[in-house]
């Protein structure tokens, strides 16, 4: 007859401390600001073409490179597209491939930093060495080569970006695993029969939530950064898609003959994004008094 495992918590008070982490981020203002400028640039993108809609796919030859005025709050660009509706529509491109991107690669590197952690050994050892020399090559140079040889859309961004960017994700797992699998609720748990599976799904990758959700912030924040380094270099989404990186590019050599509405605001919006989710991640790895991004 199997005698059934009773469910083991590593602390009984994890709610009150989880209150007192989402007390102590509230307290930071500065990340407190970081979650508003996240939301204001969400709803500016999302919500705001409801408001001011634009053609964003036929150009209008007759309405070029006009300034910020009556009908187009932030100028036309060199085909008649108005910039503004131009900045809504490259902040859900960059928002949303930065955020999914983020959250592939976390869950990538969640998966790859537990099992090494856990298993140990020659196991741990070898997916290591692989992690670190993948480390050894810049992401921005794989992403290079990739979009060089394949232009990729919106899913092919997120691919991408999530696999050259799950490596540093997976080292901080691993820590965090290593740390866990030898606390005493998991060798009891494995001591009265509980499997593998089970340590790591119901133990191990609940109690590294905190280090999971604090490192997939600053993802959110690299991955914004490097789809506008590829947009910028000309590699990225294909007109009529834009991201704000796009902009940038587009805009730039306008920007030195005076029209600085075709540069300023997403270069200012990047920014604004990356600073808020840095801001973001500093404030929850405070909140839950987890150790150094990296």
């Amino acid at each position: 007859m199997s005698v059934p495992i009773p469910e083991l918590t590593a602390d009984p008070a994890t709610r009150t401390e989880f209150s007192r982490a989402v007390r102590r981020f509230t307290r930071n203002r500065l990340a407190v600001a970081g979650v508003i400028v996240v939301l204001a640039l969400a709803a500016l993108s999302f919500l705001g073409p409801l408001v001011h809609s634009t053609d964003q796919v036929h150009t209008d030859l007759t309405q070029v490179n006009l300034s910020p005025g009556s009908g187009h709050p932030l100028g036309t660009d060199a085909v008649g597209f108005d910039q503004l509706g131009r900045l809504m529509l490259g902040g859900q491109l960059s928002l949303m491939v930065g955020v999914c991107a983020g959250i592939l690669a976390m869950l990538l590197g969640t998966v790859w930093g537990a099992v090494a952690g856990y298993a140990g050994g020659w196991v741990d050892t070898v997916m290591m060495r692989i992690v670190d020399a993948g480390i050894a090559i810049p992401a921005l140079l794989l992403l290079l080569i990739v979009s060089a040889i394949w232009t990729p859309g919106t899913l092919g961004l997120i691919v991408i970006l999530g696999l050259v960017s799950w490596l540093v994700p997976s080292r901080l797992v691993r820590a965090e695993t290593l740390t866990l699998a030898s606390r005493d609720y998991v060798l009891t748990m494995r001591a009265m029969g509980g499997g593998h599976t089970r340590a790591i799904g119901r133990h191990i990758l609940p109690n590294s939530l905190s280090t999971i959700v604090v490192a997939a912030t600053f993802q959110i924040a690299d991955a914004i950064l490097l789809v506008a380094y590829v947009s910028y270099l000309g590699l990225g989404v294909q007109s009529p898609d834009t991201d704000w990186g796009g902009m940038l590019s587009q805009g730039l050599d306008a920007a030195f003959s005076g029209r600085w509405w075709l540069i300023a605001p997403p270069g200012i919006a990047i920014i604004l994004v990356v600073c808020a989710f840095n801001a973001i991640g500093d404030g929850l790895r405070d909140a839950f008094e987890i150790g150094g991004r990296r």
